[in-house]
């Protein structure tokens, strides 16, 4: 069985290497496809997907890219890009007790009665952008809405084209983790979920199988985690 970490792997693969509900609950981001999303004419050729913006001018070098919220390498995101079928979630279910899935509504899903909605602060109407993100979820519970902007705090580092903010994580994890709980996440993306897990004392298991965003988000998990070391390191020599 793997060790609490992060992993470039196939989840599928990794998650067959838990036995049954062995995480108390899942985090978890999947794609609902769009790598193979025909090109819209209306749009000048630019190309839609999952991510609900237009990625004409996705990215170039170290270019800004058109519409899409940040920085990032230009590569095939059709590798990471394809809906998973019942069979991950019938693993997803054997080896988690909760679930908490984003984009649940694109997938056959039991009913619920708490689902989440995340309000992206700062998204107009008339932005390409959806202005909120629906999670299915587990529990019995009231349905929740929390709202936070797309960038998340100032300053913070964008690569990945559905990156989260971390404060959302944080609620989650507030809301509906309780103390020694351990935490999966299958699709990582730009370790925004690790993060909060770090900062709120939860183990976890995250698994990204495209080796770019793989170097890419455990390089920030790093320098997060560092920074959480210094600030810790600071506290205790101001408390003494």
């Amino acid at each position: 069985m793997l060790d609490f970490g992060f992993y470039n792997m196939d989840c599928m693969e990794g998650m067959k290497q838990f036995p049954d509900k062995y995480f108390d609950l899942a985090i978890v981001d999947p794609p609902y496809g769009g790598a193979g999303a025909p090109v819209d004419e209306t749009f000048n050729g630019a190309i839609s997907g999952r991510f609900g913006g237009w990625f004409k001018d996705y990215f170039n070098g170290d270019k800004r890219g058109h519409m899409c919220g940040g920085h990032a390498k230009k590569y095939n995101y059709g590798s990471w890009d394809v809906a998973p079928d019942e069979s991950y979630f019938k693993e997803l279910f054997r080896v988690s007790r909760n679930q908490i899935i984003w984009g649940g509504n694109y997938f056959n899903l039991p009913p619920t009665r708490c689902f989440i909605v995340w309000k992206k602060l700062s998204i107009s109407e008339d932005f390409s952008m959806a202005m909120a993100e629906y999670a299915w979820t587990s529990f019995n519970d009231n349905a929740k809405v929390f709202e936070h902007a797309p960038q998340g705090q100032k300053g913070d580092e964008r690569f990945h084209p559905t990156q989260k903010p971390v404060k959302l994580y944080e609620w989650i994890l507030n809301r509906y983790a309780k103390e020694g709980d351990k935490i999966l996440d299958t699709h990582v993306g730009s370790a925004s979920s690790l993060i909060a897990c770090q900062r709120l004392g939860f183990d976890f298991v995250g698994f990204e199988i495209d080796s770019t965003y793989y170097q890419l988000a455990s390089e920030r998990f790093e320098r997060e985690t560092a920074q959480m070391t210094l600030t810790n390191y600071l506290k205790g020599l101001n408390s003494t």
